[in-house]
């Protein structure tokens, strides 16, 4: 089906559906059809690219030509470059890191090989859907409360220098052993925090209790869970906006200009196949809306450092918009870098922790379950049934474990903008993703591929932050689209559970060492839970919405369920779920039937597909 906006000149042999002239055929065999496309066929709205499966290039099980694989799955990777990068550099005050560049560029290669190895483990034997892995800001809040107890503060800062004394002086901070003790015992606690909790998500998936917590759990729970996740990172993107508020602007204006007001324009671009060049139209822009932002701010800088526009000393303001600051991380970092596990030592484990990390365990695995319904409708894959869904959420456990013992700080979950990316590109092979993770995983044994990205200046970084927490939080909001918002039963439980998200942790952290039980453990496990944002927001939100007297349709219950669930064109069956190679053993022995995240599993209730 095409749109009736839609305009092609076709010059060639005729185009059969809407295939992308730079993509080729399905099988990667027969030469690509040149088209330039006059309408905007690849920058419709979401919904609308849900709605016309026919407009798939490739599906979830077609496997494009290798050449191929490899530029969309660099795209990916670029597309989740934001996200990944933005974990560390929010940790790195926190974790005392501030100025040890050294180790934010190892920080930033684990966590870049992490996301590639979960990834491939996600798209293998986990949903196999063609989701991408990475950091998640639902761990963030819960690490920034734990960071926060006085036991974890950091020691007094140096004094100001000038910029030349900093340059002189700042060798690896990593020959410093009192330097590394200090930041990694702090990496050590959030470690066990993170792989003691996501035994919750394991436990969840394989049990197959998912679905009976997602029985219970609506939009009045979700949207101030997320919700409070960004606008609680408002204070970090503040810290790194104020160095340079200028700068920072301009990342927002360019990130804005690049991303809406230049989104529909289409890029010719020029393909040689076959002997002949083929001239096609790309949605550049706003694929690479928010790298074009950063790296056109960055540009920006460097070139005012060159010329000496920022000053040199670092107590003075606007220091920070500079790009020799950083300069140290990429000579002393090695070349390759390989991470392993337990590279920071042994993880250390506390209740306090543990329990407080888990409120973001929870929020991450109702956000990936969401992603799962839309990944398969832009995938031309049938809704997940449970056995898939199930199997993801126990995999995203894992890899959660496996960030935990490699110390990446933070936990993995499925991203979103990349799950959109599927119906600007339309194709949703799973390859590509799998393409992806490899790419992710080589790129971070490069270590001085991660030490360039720490010479972005900071209010750079604060300039993407704004952006990216204001979409964070505006994706909770969303969520009330199901809502009935005319109902003071949905205002009050909306109202209450998000102020009370922002009061109590402003309060508790106001007030520290107000809290006295007498046991220290117990203090700091009130201390943690009522100082993490989220967990108050979802807590009050999940209790008032299941409690107040409400008929599905107020709560959104039902809207939310179909619409999550709606398919589109379907391009296979549900053996698109299956475990390669496995499938005829689990079906051999009745055994498996009874396991809930196998593709034999038995239920009544796996008619939702």
């Amino acid at each position: 089906m095409r749109l009736a906006t839609e305009e092609k000149i076709e010059l060639g042999l005729k185009e059969q559906g809407t295939v992308n002239p730079a993509f080729g055929d399905k099988d990667g065999d027969e030469p690509p059809q040149l088209t330039v496309d006059i309408g905007e066929p690849h920058t419709e709205a979401l919904e609308e690219t849900v709605d016309k499966g026919s407009d798939l290039v490739y599906s979830i099980n077609d496997r494009p030509p290798w050449y191929l694989c490899i530029l969309l799955g660099f795209q990916h990777y670029i597309l989740a470059f934001g996200g990944i990068i933005a974990v560390p550099l929010i940790l790195a005050e926190p974790l005392c890191i501030k100025d040890n560049n050294v180790a934010k560029s190892q920080l930033i290669s684990t966590i870049f090989f992490v996301s590639g190895l979960c990834t491939i483990l996600q798209t293998a034997v986990g949903t196999r859907l063609p989701i991408l892995q990475g950091g998640t800001f639902s761990f963030i809040t819960p690490t920034l409360a734990i960071l926060a107890l006085p036991k974890w503060q950091c020691p007094a800062p140096q004094p100001s220098v000038t910029l030349s004394m900093q340059l002189q002086n700042r060798t690896s901070p990593l020959l410093d052993g009192n330097s590394d003790e200090v930041w990694m015992s702090r990496m050590r606690e959030i470690q066990g925090a993170i792989l003691v909790s996501s035994l919750l998500q394991i436990v969840l998936g394989f049990t197959g209790l998912v679905g009976l917590v997602l029985k219970y759990i609506g939009p009045l729970a979700i949207a101030p869970t997320i919700n409070l996740i960004g606008l609680s990172l408002f204070i970090e993107a503040g810290k790194k906006s104020g160095g340079h508020w200028g700068i920072a602007a301009l990342t927002v204006c360019l990130i804005l200009l690049f991303s809406q007001y230049l989104s529909k324009v289409n890029v010719p671009m020029i393909a040689y196949k076959d002997k002949k060049w083929k001239v096609f139209q790309y949605p550049l822009f706003k694929l690479f809306s928010a790298l074009f932002g950063m790296c056109g701010a960055w540009l920006v800088c460097f070139l005012l450092t060159i010329f000496d526009v920022f000053p040199t000393k670092s107590d003075e303001y606007g220091f920070s918009a500079r790009t020799d600051i950083s300069l140290d991380a990429v000579k002393n970092s090695p070349w390759f870098h390989v991470p392993y596990p337990g590279q920071w030592g042994a993880p250390t484990v506390s209740v306090s922790s543990v329990l407080g990390m888990t409120a973001g365990v929870l929020a991450s695995t109702m956000e990936s379950i969401g992603d799962y319904y839309a990944c398969a409708r832009l995938s031309g894959a049938p809704p997940p049934p449970t056995h898939a869904i199930n199997r993801g959420i126990a995999v995203e456990g894992i890899g959660c474990i496996l960030a935990a013992l490699w110390g990446t700080g933070n936990g993995t979950t499925s991203y979103s903008q990349n799950i959109a990316a599927l119906g600007i590109t339309k194709v949703g092979s799973r390859l590509v993703l799998q393409t992806a993770g490899i790419l992710m995983i080589v790129l971070g044994v490069f270590g001085k591929f991660g030490a360039v990205f720490i010479t972005i200046p900071d209010p750079v970084i604060g300039g993407m932050f704004l952006v990216m927490f204001g979409m964070i939080a505006a994706v909770g909001i969303s969520n009330l689209q199901y809502v009935d918002l005319n109902s003071s039963r949905n205002l009050l439980i909306l109202g209450f559970s998000t102020f009370s998200g922002l009061v109590l942790p402003t309060w508790f952290h106001s007030n520290p060492g107000i809290i006295d039980t007498g046991i220290k453990e117990l203090d700091q496990v009130i201390v943690v839970l009522f100082t993490t944002h989220m967990f108050i927001g979802g807590f009050f939100g999940f209790i008032l919405d299941n409690t107040i007297p409400g008929t599905d349709k107020e709560r959104g219950i039902k809207s939310w369920q179909d619409q999550v669930q709606q398919g589109s064109k379907k391009y296979c069956d549900e053996s698109c779920y299956d475990i390669p190679y496995l499938n005829s053993v689990f079906k051999r022995f009745r055994c498996f039937q009874y396991l809930p995240f196998l593709p034999s599993y038995k239920t009544t209730q796996q008619g939702t597909s």
